[in-house]
């Protein structure tokens, strides 16, 4: 198992944001998140990124323990998030913000084969790389988030939101994007509110309701779960 979260509970002051979740990422999968807002879902990536603590429970990366491992630790052993909003740098390059990416890896000839392994992904990237990042659309802007993301060679990418405020056509070449990116070998935890496009590019999928794993199981079959359907596909 590459990701192991167990019990995992976080408390913003005396309020519980994740109550006892557990989740499971296998090597190769691509897992997805959904719920309403105030889930607990964005908690959820925060904390395995290391941004946020544990007050209870633990989690595994490999079978390692990385429950109070400090951000830069956690990038370092593999795991790389693309925050909800996309938080680029507006007041560097394109290739500046890519460069951010990179900046704990050292394999120069590596690093130049990932770089042309993210131009292949988003050759709109390549167009601009001199541009400002302030100046890009807001679809390019999460192009860049999630290129600067894969610059840090990860093992596991976690995607908070990936297609929020994009338009349709955008939301769909965000999806091939995803599965491209599946295709070449990264697992992938993806929290999305667009449910019905999460289970359609998912393995496994759970639902988080107030904190909590309401439901689980394959995403083929949450796709024509009742309650999925009414609360979240609009059915």
């Amino acid at each position: 198992m590459l990701l192991e979260v167990r019990n995992a509970t976080v408390h913003y002051h005396k309020v519980a944001a994740l109550r006892g979740v557990s989740m499971d990422v296998p090597h190769g999968s691509v897992v997805t998140i959904i719920g309403a807002n105030g889930a607990g879902k964005s908690t959820l990536l925060r904390a395995i990124s290391g941004l946020e603590t544990l007050s209870g429970g633990e989690l595994r990366f490999g079978g390692r323990r990385i429950d109070g491992t400090l951000p830069e630790k956690v990038v370092a052993l593999g795991i790389a998030q693309v925050p909800e909003g996309r938080r680029i740098f507006p007041d560097l390059t394109v290739q500046e913000n890519l460069d951010t990416g990179a900046y704990l890896r050292r394999d120069r000839a590596q690093m130049k084969r990932d770089l042309d392994g993210v131009f292949e992904h988003f050759p709109r990237l390549r167009e601009r790389r001199r541009q400002w990042a302030r100046t890009l659309s807001g679809g390019e802007q999460q192009m860049l988030a999630i290129g600067r993301a894969l610059m840090s060679n990860p093992r596991l990418l976690l995607l908070d939101e990936p297609t929020v405020g994009l338009s349709p056509v955008l939301v769909q070449e965000m999806a091939r994007i995803i599965r491209e990116i599946h295709e070449r070998g990264v697992p992938v935890v993806l929290v999305e509110q667009n449910a019905e496009l999460a289970l359609r590019l998912a393995d496994y999928a759970y639902v988080l309701e107030t904190g909590s794993v309401a439901l689980h199981g394959p995403a083929s079959e949450l796709h024509e779960n009742d309650h999925v359907r009414r609360a979240y596909l609009g059915a």
